[in-house]
């Protein structure tokens, strides 16, 4: 147990001592859920103990800052996302300064985004209140316009009684019970300054020298912090955007089948990837796959990979096994040293007949009224794994009404359990399909993706993609 979480447990209810001083503007007083020291200067002759005793004093009180510091600079450490920081910030913020209430609005100086406003003890709607202030009347505002005197903490020890205060400012404070504020600009060496935190007070008050120091050298770390997490959290946007633009744009229309895909990318950007494409008489080009690695290499490779599939898929997609024969040869040429798995359906609607190849790749499953079960394929290594790759093709024949779904097995591995136990969740997945959603094939994609992966769908932390793309036969 951490110092902070022994200090909360046995915290006192109740208002700080520090809060109940007679003479306004009061001093803000340290929150108890934050041990840090409670020593304030004071003339030697009110310290009945002797020199020593003052001087060890003063040195534990620095070493309980310094321990509350450092757990607390931990913590924020150990938060990945942009948000999860923010509310850390607001928390450790508000018991540096011995504050209640608080927000922050994240809004880097380079305009480029995200940004965003989170309070800590306000309301959606108190935050809108609080909002409804013109900006340059507040201390926040003003330090996010970068007006010159608003470059370090603003202090305004009594909102209520400062009759120089813009009166809006003054109206939402009363009304919404604070008293007095204390605000930081949240900046770093890169990027400049990302934005502002204010914490509130019930009653008027202001943070002692030391709280103004600590909350200081807090910001300082945070902002360094924040700077790290918006440019992943950028890089991931960026990653996301290339990746939706090598992938199709929306699928076609072909009489007799009902298409939908589902595409999730991991945090730093996998290879995996579907197609559809119409083709001459009538036919349909399915393909799914996935190339080895990630990152901007990865994706270069699956578009490069996909851009190929598509031209051989028109030359010759009636045959299977030579569309994923051309895909080896160019992936072999292209990318010696990487791998890829694949699968290729030519498909005829109007038969309800599919023709389809795999290079190493998941089997497809068939999900029906009747039946749910996988399609027995050819075992076939990955593309790139064998100096000449060729396999059987497989036909079948889906019923008025079965779908036939399509996946990498990133909707696998995200499980986290072996693959034989992935395999029978997905089986059980897709035989609980309703009945009422299989007239449609985004409603059973939708409903096989939220059963295989109920909590961790879209965990940041997950390096596999997950892609899945249905069609449902008339």
């Amino acid at each position: 147990m951490g110092v902070c979480d022994a200090i909360r447990r046995n915290a006192p209810v109740g208002k700080p001592t520090s809060m109940s001083a007679p003479h306004l503007p009061k001093v803000a007083g340290i929150d108890p859920m934050v041990p840090v020291s409670a020593h304030t200067a004071g003339s030697l002759s009110e310290v009945p103990a002797a020199p020593g005793a003052f001087t060890q004093d003063r040195l534990a009180g620095r070493v309980s800052d310094l321990t509350t510091l450092h757990e607390l600079t931990e913590r924020l450490a150990r938060t990945s996302t942009l948000d999860d920081a923010l509310h850390e910030l607001l928390d450790a913020g508000a018991a540096l300064v011995g504050a209640r209430r608080g927000l922050v609005v994240f809004e880097p100086s380079d305009h480029r985004g995200p940004v965003s406003t989170i309070g800590l003890g306000l309301a959606h709607a108190e935050l809108g209140h609080i909002e409804t202030v013109p900006r340059s009347a507040t201390s926040y505002g003003r330090i996010l316009e970068g007006l010159p005197d608003a470059e370090g903490a603003q202090t305004t020890p009594d909102l209520l009684g400062d009759t120089s205060l813009d009166s809006r400012r003054r109206e939402v404070a009363a009304r919404l019970g604070y008293a007095a504020s204390y605000a930081l600009p949240l900046t770093a060496e890169a990027t400049g300054r990302l934005g502002a935190a204010v914490w509130l007070y019930d009653e008027p008050a202001e943070p002692l020298e030391r709280q103004r120091h600590l909350i200081g050298l807090y910001a300082g770390y945070a902002g360094e912090h924040l700077a790290r997490l918006l440019e992943l959290e950028r890089a991931r946007a960026d990653v996301a955007t290339v990746t939706e633009e090598l992938l199709p744009s929306r699928l076609p229309r072909v009489a007799g089948v009902q298409l939908a895909a589902r595409h999730r990318t991991a945090p730093q950007g996998g290879g995996d990837w579907y197609d559809a494409l119409a083709l001459p008489e009538g036919a349909l080009g399915l393909a799914v796959g996935s190339v080895n690695g990630s990152g901007p290499s990865a994706l270069a490779a699956m578009g490069r990979l996909r851009a190929g599939l598509r031209a051989y898929a028109v030359m010759e997609g009636e045959d299977p096994v030579a569309v994923l024969s051309d895909l080896e040869l160019l992936l072999r040429l292209t990318e010696p040293a990487r791998s890829a798995t694949a699968l290729f359906a030519y498909c005829e609607p109007a038969r309800r007949k599919i023709l389809l190849a795999g290079a190493g790749h998941t089997p497809p499953l068939v999900i029906g009224d009747r039946r749910t079960e996988f399609i027995e394929t050819s075992v076939s290594a990955p593309l790139g794994m064998l100096a000449c790759w060729e396999a059987p093709s497989v036909e079948i024949t889906p019923a008025p009404g079965e779908t036939v779904l399509l996946y990498t097995d990133g909707l696998l591995r995200r499980t986290g359990d072996s693959m034989d136990r992935a395999f029978a969740r997905l089986h059980t997945a897709a035989a609980c399909v309703p009945k009422a959603l299989r007239d449609d094939a985004g409603s059973v994609a939708d409903h096989v993706l939220r059963t295989v992966l109920p909590n961790g769908l879209d965990q940041g932390n997950s390096t596999e993609d997950v892609v899945i793309l249905a069609a449902r036969f008339d």
